[in-house]
C-alpha cells in the first residue's frame, strides 16, 4: 500500500517552491521532490538575479501577463519577509541610431503590457544617469531590479514548511502512473517509496520533458523537445563596478543579449551569452571571452582588456530551438492532455524567477 499525499511537486526551484507554497496554503498537504540535495540548483540559483519589469513579451502571452504580476508580487513579498529586493532601474540601450527606433516600439510593447514608469532617454539624459555608459539613446525602466534569489526561495521554504508541507531531497522522481486517480509515483533515493497524490505538477525545470516522459499515461505529443541553452556569465576582475543600474542591448532571438546586471554587493557581471549545447555542462566557458568583450564594448568602450574572467554559467530550459521564435510559458492542464491532477510547466525561463509567485496562482488556481 501506498502513502497518500495531497498533492506532489517535482523540483525544488524557486517556481517549484513558489507553486508548493500556494497549494499548501489552500490546506493541502504538499511535498516537494526534489532530486538534488538542496534548494534551487539548478537555473534558480545561476541567472542574473533581475527582477524584469515585464518589457519584451508579446502582449497577452503568459509571459507578460505573469512578469507584470509577478514583479509587482515578488516587491510586496520581499517586504513582507524582509529579503532584498531593490527597484535599481535598467538602461535598454541603443548603440547607434539605426537602433533608435527599436526603443520606441519596445516602449509602446512594455506600456500595452502595463509596464509603469518608461521614460526614451537621449545620449545625454542616459549618461547623465551612468557615465561610464556610451549609446545613442535609451529606454528607462525604473521598476526593473534586483533579487536576492536565494532568501527568496528560503522565504518559500518557510512558509511552505508553516503551512505543513515539506521538501524532500535526493528524491527523484523515477516514473509516475497517470492512467488513473489517484496518480501513483515511484519515488528514488536512498529510501525509495511509493506514493499516490491528487495533484503532481512538473516543475522539473530543464529536465521537466525527461518527467513527462516517464508518466504512464501522458501521450507522446504533449511533451515538447527539450534544447538546451547555455548561458555564460563573466565578472570584472581588480577594478570598481562600472554601472549602477542594469545595462542592456537590445534583445536578440534567443535572449535579452549580454547585459551588465549590479549584485547586491554592489558589483557588475556580465551575461549570459546564448551557447546551444547537447548535454547538461554548467562550468562557465572562458573561450566566450572575445565574443564578451565584443558585446560589452558597443555600450561600455572603456572595458579594459584582460579585466574579464569567467565566473559561472546557466542553463535556460527551451522548448525551442536555435533560430526558432521564443516559445511562451507553457502551464499545461487537463484541458490539454486530459489527464486530471496533472500540471506540467514546460520552458519557464527568464522571466520564471520574477513570475515565480504568479505562476504558482495560476496552477493553485486551477484546482480551486
Amino acid at each position: 500500500m501506498s502513502d497518500h499525499v495531497d498533492a506532489i511537486v517535482i523540483g525544488a526551484g524557486v517556481v517549484g517552491l513558489a507553486v508548493a507554497r500556494a497549494l499548501a496554503r489552500q490546506g493541502r498537504w504538499v511535498i516537494v521532490a526534489e532530486s538534488a540535495a538542496h534548494i534551487g540548483t539548478g537555473a534558480s540559483s545561476r541567472n542574473s538575479e533581475v527582477i524584469h519589469a515585464g518589457i519584451y513579451y508579446p502582449t497577452g502571452s503568459l509571459k507578460a501577463a505573469l512578469c507584470v504580476a509577478g514583479r509587482r508580487r515578488l516587491y510586496a513579498y520581499a517586504d513582507e519577509k524582509g529579503f532584498a529586493a531593490h527597484a535599481i532601474g535598467k538602461l535598454i540601450v541603443a548603440a547607434d541610431r539605426a537602433e533608435c527606433d527599436k526603443l520606441h516600439v519596445l516602449r509602446v510593447q512594455a506600456e500595452a503590457n502595463g509596464v509603469e514608469g518608461l521614460e526614451v532617454l537621449s545620449a545625454r539624459q542616459a549618461v547623465a544617469l551612468e557615465p561610464n555608459l556610451a549609446c545613442a539613446a535609451a529606454l528607462h525602466s525604473p521598476v526593473s531590479g534586483i533579487v536576492d534569489s536565494h532568501a527568496f526561495m528560503l522565504a518559500l521554504q518557510g512558509d511552505l514548511e508553516e503551512a505543513g508541507g515539506s521538501v524532500a531531497f535526493d528524491a527523484p522522481v523515477i516514473r509516475a502512473d497517470v492512467t488513473g486517480s489517484p496518480i501513483g509515483l515511484e519515488i528514488g533515493g536512498v529510501e525509495p517509496v511509493r506514493l499516490t497524490t491528487d495533484i503532481l505538477v512538473n516543475s522539473a525545470g530543464i529536465h521537466a520533458p525527461d518527467i513527462a516522459r516517464n508518466l504512464d499515461g501522458l501521450a507522446a505529443r504533449h511533451i515538447p523537445t527539450a534544447y538546451l541553452c547555455k548561458g555564460n556569465y563573466f565578472a570584472l576582475s581588480g577594478m570598481k563596478a562600472p554601472f549602477g543600474k542594469l545595462i542592456y542591448p537590445l534583445p536578440d532571438a534567443a535572449g535579452l543579449g549580454i547585459h551588465a546586471t549590479t549584485d547586491l554587493a554592489g558589483q557588475n557581471r556580465f551575461g549570459p551569452d546564448t551557447e546551444w549545447i547537447d548535454s547538461e555542462d554548467y562550468a562557465a566557458n572562458a573561450n566566450r571571452l572575445g565574443a564578451f568583450e565584443q558585446a560589452i564594448r558597443r555600450y561600455y568602450p572603456a572595458l579594459p582588456a584582460g579585466a574579464l574572467q569567467a565566473v559561472y554559467a546557466g542553463i535556460r530550459p527551451k522548448i525551442v530551438g536555435p533560430g526558432e521564435p521564443a516559445a511562451d510559458f507553457v502551464i499545461q492542464g487537463e484541458a490539454v492532455h486530459g489527464v486530471p491532477g496533472l500540471i506540467n510547466l514546460f520552458g519557464i525561463e527568464s522571466p520564471g524567477l520574477t513570475a515565480a509567485l504568479a505562476i504558482a496562482d495560476a496552477v493553485a488556481d486551477t484546482f480551486t
